[in-house]
This record gives C-alpha cells, structure tokens and sequence, in this order.
C-alpha cells in the first residue's frame, strides 16, 4: 500500500519552551526527509508526533488511507526483560501488535460480537501487509546475511552490543510499514550495515523521515531536507540533498545577516540624521528667541521659514525611520566550544599487549601483541562483535585477561568516551555523578563547564540516568575538558552527537597533542582526523593495516 502523511501547522514545547511551531510537512510515497536541528530542537518530539505517540501541541496530522501503518523505530531500541529476539523482531516490525488484533477479532468472530467481520477483516489485511505470514522464514534469512550468529529464540538481553546493533537492523530490514520514521539509525552499525541500510532506505516505495547525523549517510539517502532551527525558532524546509542543503542554509545565513546589516547600517544613518536636525532646530530657536526683540521683520520672518523648514526635515526623517520594515537580528546559535585538556605527556611508551587473550562466552580475542607509542594517533576499525570494544577494555586493564599481559606504561592518565556512556547511567544527579570524578572541581566551575556543553540547569540536578543519548554524550565530552589527559580513548563518540558537535570533537581532536584511540564507523569522521595508524579488527584477530 503506498500512502500519505501530511502534518499541518504543528507546534511542540518542553515545558514552557516553544520547540517549534507552525510547521508543515508532507511526506509522499518514496520521500526520503532528512530532519536535522541540534539537539534539543525537537527533533525526536516530531517523530513521535508523526507517529501518534503524543499529541502536538497545536496543528493537525492527517494519514491517507487512515488505514496505513506508520513504523516509529526510535533510537534506542529496548531490550526487555525474557523477550527473545524472535519477539524483539516481532515487534519492532508491528507483526506482534498486528497478531493481537488478529486474535481479539477472530475471538469476536467466535463471541458473535457485531461488526466482528469487518474487524477481522481489517486486522488480516493489516497481518499480511507487515509481512506475518513468512516473517519467521525472513527473519533466518535476513539474521545471517547480517552474521547474527545467534538463535532466534535467544533472550535479547544476552546480547553483546555489536548483535544488538545487529538485531536493530534486521528489525528494519525486516519492516513493511506504508510510512516509515527512523530516529537515528545509523547509531551502534558498522561499515556493512551502513551500507545495508543506505540501500535499503534508498529502495522504499514508502515515504521515509529520518534523524541522523551521520553526514555520509544523509548525503546518500534524503531527498529533502527539513531543518529545526532552535536558535531563530524557525522550521525550514531545503529541496534537494543533504550536500544541496548545506550550501543553501549558508547562503541563506549569509544573506539574513546581510540584510540585518543593511538594515542597521540604514536606521543608525537616519537616526543620526535626525539628531543633527534636532540639534539644528533647537539651534534656530535658541538664536531666534535671543534676537526676538529685534525690528527687522524681514530677519524675523527668515529666521521663522528657517526654523520651520528644519522641523519639517526632522520629521520626515523620523517618518522614514518608522516606514523601515524591521529586519529581525539572527540570534547567534549556541555553538559547543571544546578543547581536550591535556595531562603532562606519558612516557615513550603508552601500552602494550603481549601474547593477550579473552574469552568471552564462544568469543574469542587473541592472542594480541602490539605496542602504542607516545602520539600515536591510531584508527580502530572492523565489523561489529569483531572485538574492538573488548580490544579496548583489554588495553586500558578494564577486561582480565584468560592469558598473556597488558600494560599501561608510566604517566598514562586515560580520558575515555565508551559506547555505553557508562559513568552517567545512575540515580545519582549528574552534577553529583561528574563531581565524583574530578573530586578537586568546586560544584560551581562543574555546572559551568556543564554549561558550556549546553547542560544546565535543568540538567544538572537530574538523575544522570534520565538524560538523553545525546546529553550524556556531552557530559562524557565535558570530562575530557575537565580534568587532563594525555591518552584519548573514543569508543564511537559520534553516536547520539549532533551535527556541529561533531565538527566540534572533530576541531578539538586536530589540535590534541597526545596519544589518541579512535573507534568509529563515522565515515566522515575518519576522513577529517588525522591518524597515524590503523589496526583491523576481524574476528578477534587484530591486524596493523
């Protein structure tokens, strides 16, 4: 089925901040919609809107056919407790919601119920166009193209990271849904499922909105661009690609900056006209009062015109003053400035791995030897579960070893971003949970680096736990600034950050003179920093390449 969704005006707040409002959009068959903004913008409230799952603020969203299934695949995808990944897939894919509608109508049917067989019906209609009937058979085929080497009745919550990566893409790989809204999907896959994705998204008949700041991948897949513009509160909607869109939204940024300029330049000269005429007219009064007694009536009758010829300039310009049609300033955008705080520099060697081995369940890394020298600037790449994360843990003695050695040499004072953001997770509030780490940092300069990160007060005193992806990547980035270190360890920073803050890691890193472990699948990100070696990870076999 091909369908429609068009929102009309829609407005969103958080509380008594006005995300966006009177916003427009139609997503037809085959669309693919890049949504962008910075985070906070609203981004993942639209998607929701889109999707039914809370009400907006203002506006109308209309489905044609009202039949059509809209797919929400949020960012997070939750792994629940005794659900297998046969469930997972189930649901993700609607089929599970769709079987329950198909098992109350055909109840119905047995009850007697009225209008139980239109029910039915509509509810078998809905069963077959997800794909229930053969989804078990698809979803073998679709878990090995994609080397989830797990049963389908395993528990999701056994999983590693890099298969419940995995399993997030066979879940949309798997989908038929008629409109499709995807909040970063891009997060947690590798080179392959990258590229599994773009194609896949590329070949829909149906319309697609997507939230993502991987770049590569926007600029291969959206068709169109609709930018939430928090700083100037404004929605903006770009034809076009992603590539389209960036050289669009500069020119439009220069020329509204332009056209304030000019605007200013304007009023600044015509005001400062009209003070000069002022200053003028109070002139001709005063001499025209001091020479009142005067019996010229010809001077008197001049003096008078004079007078009255300046007061009319004046307020001609004050009238052309107030017939300037306002140019509204930009509000300059909240931009992340960071700098990676460096420690005095470690010995010559930062840490090595000999003979090094782990075992993880039938996983297996090893044996590794290598060496990390003082201002290596290495890339770790390779295809999720290979081990590169585990390869990490094992460098930094965060994962005991089955065999072999690891060492950090002298001075090494690590500064870590891990793929789980694992310092802020907690009950406790983040200003407590960062002030434990840098224990010499009085609460007052904390929460105004926290600031600096766009984390304020309505941040700080929350449980660290209940914030975003996004802002509890910022906190881990804050740390860096915090407190020096000399050996960076970057576990996908790029995940959940948006897009100037990624520019902004991306600056920072250029400038950081230490020693620097990068892991990402940011394809961007690995053109723009400079590395000075790479170790291939496949399998648990490490290889300098």
């Amino acid at each position: 089925m091909t369908a429609t969704l068009v929102a009309k005006d829609l407005a969103a707040a958080h509380g008594d901040r006005v995300l966006f409002s009177g916003l427009d959009l139609v997503v037809a068959p085959g669309d693919v919609v890049g949504l962008v903004g910075a985070n906070g913008a609203g981004k993942s409230t639209l998607l929701r809107m889109l999707a039914a799952v809370v009400r907006p603020e203002g506006g109308t969203l209309r489905l044609s056919p009202s039949s059509a299934v809209v797919g929400h695949l949020p960012q997070e995808p939750e792994r629940r407790p005794d659900e297998t990944v046969r469930d997972f897939l189930a649901r993700r894919t609607g089929v599970a919601a769709a079987q329950a509608a198909m098992d109350a109508s055909t109840q119905g049917l047995a009850d007697g119920t009225p209008g139980a067989d239109d029910a039915y019906a509509a509810a078998l209609d809905r069963w077959l166009a997800l794909g229930a009937a053969d989804l078990d058979e698809r979803a073998e085929q679709v878990t090995a193209d994609l080397g989830l080497a797990v049963g389908l009745d395993q528990p999701m919550t056994s999983l590693s990271g890099g298969q419940a990566a995995r399993a997030g893409l066979a879940s949309l790989l798997l989908s038929r849904y008629d409109v499709f809204l995807l909040d970063e999907p891009t997060n947690d896959l590798d080179l392959d499922g990258l590229e599994r994705l773009e194609a896949f998204v590329r070949g829909l008949r149906a319309g697609t909105v997507v939230v993502s700041h991987d770049r590569e991948f926007l600029t291969r897949t959206v068709t169109r661009v609709v930018e939430l513009d928090l700083a100037q509160q404004q929605v903006n909607t770009y034809g076009g690609g992603y590539a389209s869109y960036l050289e669009e939204r500069e020119v439009a940024r220069r020329h509204a900056r332009e056209e304030f300029e000019e605007y200013a330049d304007t009023k600044a000269s015509l005001e400062a006209r009209a003070r000069t005429q002022r200053n003028w007219l109070e002139h001709g009064v005063r001499n025209a009062r001091r020479k009142s007694g005067d019996n010229d009536k010809m001077g008197r009758k001049l003096r008078a015109e004079s007078t009255e010829k300046q007061a009319a300039k004046a307020r001609q310009t004050q009238r052309m003053i107030e017939r300037l049609d306002v140019v509204e300033e930009p509000r300059k955008e909240w931009e992340l400035r960071m700098e990676i705080a460096a420690a005095p520099r470690s010995g010559a060697v930062v840490a090595t791995l000999r003979g090094a081995e782990v075992a993880l369940g039938g996983f297996r890394l090893g044996p590794v030897d290598l060496q990390i020298d003082w201002a290596d600037r290495i890339a770790v790449t390779g295809a999720n579960g290979s081990g590169k994360s585990t390869l990490l843990a094992a460098l930094l003695g965060r994962r005991p070893l089955d065999a072999g050695s690891a060492t950090l040499g002298p001075g090494v004072v690590v500064g870590e971003v891990d793929q789980a953001r694992g310092l802020f997770h907690g009950d406790a509030t983040l200003l407590d949970a960062f002030c434990a780490t840098v224990p010499d940092t009085p609460p007052a300069d904390v929460r105004t680096l926290l600031a600096k990160f766009g984390l304020k007060a309505a941040h700080v005193l929350r449980p660290a736990g209940t914030l975003s992806p996004g802002e509890r990547t910022r906190a881990a980035l804050a740390l860096l600034q915090a407190r020096g270190v000399n050996l960076l360890v970057l576990d996908e920073p790029t995940n959940h950050l948006d897009l100037p803050a990624i520019e902004q890691l991306e600056s920072a890193l250029a400038s950081y003179d230490g020693t620097l472990l990068l892991v990402t699948h940011d394809r961007r990100m690995l053109e723009a920093v400079h590395t000075t070696r790479r170790f291939e990870v496949e399998a648990g076999k490490v290889t300098e390449v």
